[in-house]
């Protein structure tokens, strides 16, 4: 015969074994206040709600069952599973260190300094007196393109802290086509050296998912955007000033 045990639960116990099968027992005492009178039940709900103050009583065939109380677990206890109070803090921030939030503001104002830059060749190129559409063209799809790639570390990083920080900087004509896309290949090196320093910054923190978030998002895109502009510097130096120009600037159009 299966063993029985008696023992006050003070909360609904959850007796979950495979292959077993279990009884509830409500027990209360009798109207002198000696005797115990029980009653078997098909389920729990029903088991809590037939008196105040009763105990729940499992026997099982071959062992007692064990359950789990319905009650806070104490790990959630812990500080890091605290939800802060502060309007200043982040409430979906969880082990996203410092470091990584530092080095993504920095990524941030680099993209937006490349789209700056980029945006100010744009404003030149396409000026009446110069009148090089191509080159007006690539430069603001390329000045949109940074910016997506600010957008996108903003977009990240939003739910996990309320500290976003940017810079601004001051922009000069440019006069030479051939300096204006040199600069954008370097600009496009120093993205690249930026993004690789914040993927390291992820590695060394032990963040998986910021590491994987730079290298789907940004840095495959990073590297074939340094070979593209560096064909581009190749073609120009090439065709030198005057008709050639022209011509590679129609090419941009298309």
């Amino acid at each position: 015969m299966a063993a029985t045990f008696l023992s006050s639960v003070p909360a609904l116990s959850l007796a979950a074994k495979q292959g077993d099968t279990a009884r509830v027992l409500i027990t209360s005492p009798t109207s002198d206040g000696h005797g115990i009178s029980c009653s078997s039940v098909s389920a729990f709900p029903s088991a809590s709600r037939k008196k105040r103050n009763t105990s729940l009583v499992v026997s099982a065939t071959g062992e007692t069952l064990t359950g789990v109380v319905f009650q806070p677990f104490e790990e959630v206890k812990k500080e890091v599973f605290g939800v802060p109070n502060s309007p200043q803090v982040s409430l979906a921030r969880q082990y996203f260190v410092d470091d990584c939030e530092a080095a993504i503001n920095e990524q941030i104002n680099v993209e937006y300094t490349a789209s700056y830059v980029y945006h100010a060749m744009f404003a030149y190129f396409d000026r009446d007196n110069i009148a090089l559409k191509g080159l007006a063209k690539f430069f603001k799809e390329s000045s949109e393109e940074e910016r997506e790639h600010a957008e996108k570390l903003m977009e990240y990083q939003a739910p996990l802290t309320l500290k976003l920080k940017y810079s601004l900087i001051k922009i000069s004509w440019f006069i030479s086509f051939i300096l204006a896309m040199e600069l954008a290949l370097s600009l496009e090196k120093l993205t690249n050296e930026k993004l690789l320093s914040l993927h390291k910054v992820a590695d060394e923190n032990n963040d998986p998912q910021m590491a994987d978030f730079v290298e789907s998002e940004f840095l495959t895109e990073q590297v074939e955007s340094i070979k593209k502009i560096a064909e581009y510097v190749a073609q120009l130096r090439m065709v030198g000033k005057g008709h050639g120009v022209w011509h590679f600037d129609q090419m941009l159009l298309n």
